[in-house]
């Protein structure tokens, strides 16, 4: 993650995931792979939204860390989705950078369905444990569960516990979706 702020126009007005600000040079595919990868009826600007927070829609960006493209996946990532996706092309092709960030997103969402969270929660412990790593998050979720002697099932419960970056990033893509 590049760590960008979300886009403030000249009157300091939050730029909406729908705001012509972003490009919508990429939004087919960001149409087509959340449908593969999470059916017709889900919002692909959730996909869009943390497309923005990672990279700002920048298809050369490349983090500290080494990961790359607009979903800023890391190529050892890269290599496990596409052992599972041997279809998939280069790292670098933002078609293929999308489509593998949003099928990384389905393996972290499918992790937490194993939780006692609503699915309405699952999209923000998704987008945590892609940002922080699905284990940062899952310690979070079980120091959680024994200070409240419970199985915690939103985001708001745990997110104290999660790094700042990661509670910053889950709160950019939540606001990119915001109403206009």
């Amino acid at each position: 993650m590049l760590g960008l702020l979300p886009s403030l126009g000249s009157s300091g007005a939050f730029k909406h995931v729908k705001h012509k600000h972003w490009t919508d040079k990429y939004d087919r595919h960001f149409r087509k792979y959340s449908k593969h990868y999470f059916g017709p009826n889900f919002s692909w600007h959730w996909f869009k939204a943390q497309g923005i927070a990672e990279s700002g829609l920048k298809k050369d960006a490349i983090s500290k860390a080494g990961a790359k493209g607009i979903m800023q996946i890391l190529p050892t990532t890269f290599a496990d989705i596409t052992k599972k996706n041997p279809e998939m092309g280069a790292i670098d092709t933002p078609k293929w950078n999308i489509a593998a960030g949003i099928f990384y997103d389905r393996l972290l969402f499918n992790k937490w369905k194993l939780k006692e969270i609503p699915p309405e929660e699952r999209l923000s412990y998704t987008f945590a444990s892609y940002n922080a790593g699905y284990s940062n998050i899952l310690k979070a979720y079980n120091k959680t569960a024994k200070k409240i002697n419970d199985k915690p099932t939103t985001w708001k419960e745990i997110k104290g516990l999660t790094p700042g970056p990661t509670r910053a990033y889950v709160h950019r893509i939540k606001k990119l979706m915001q109403s206009q």
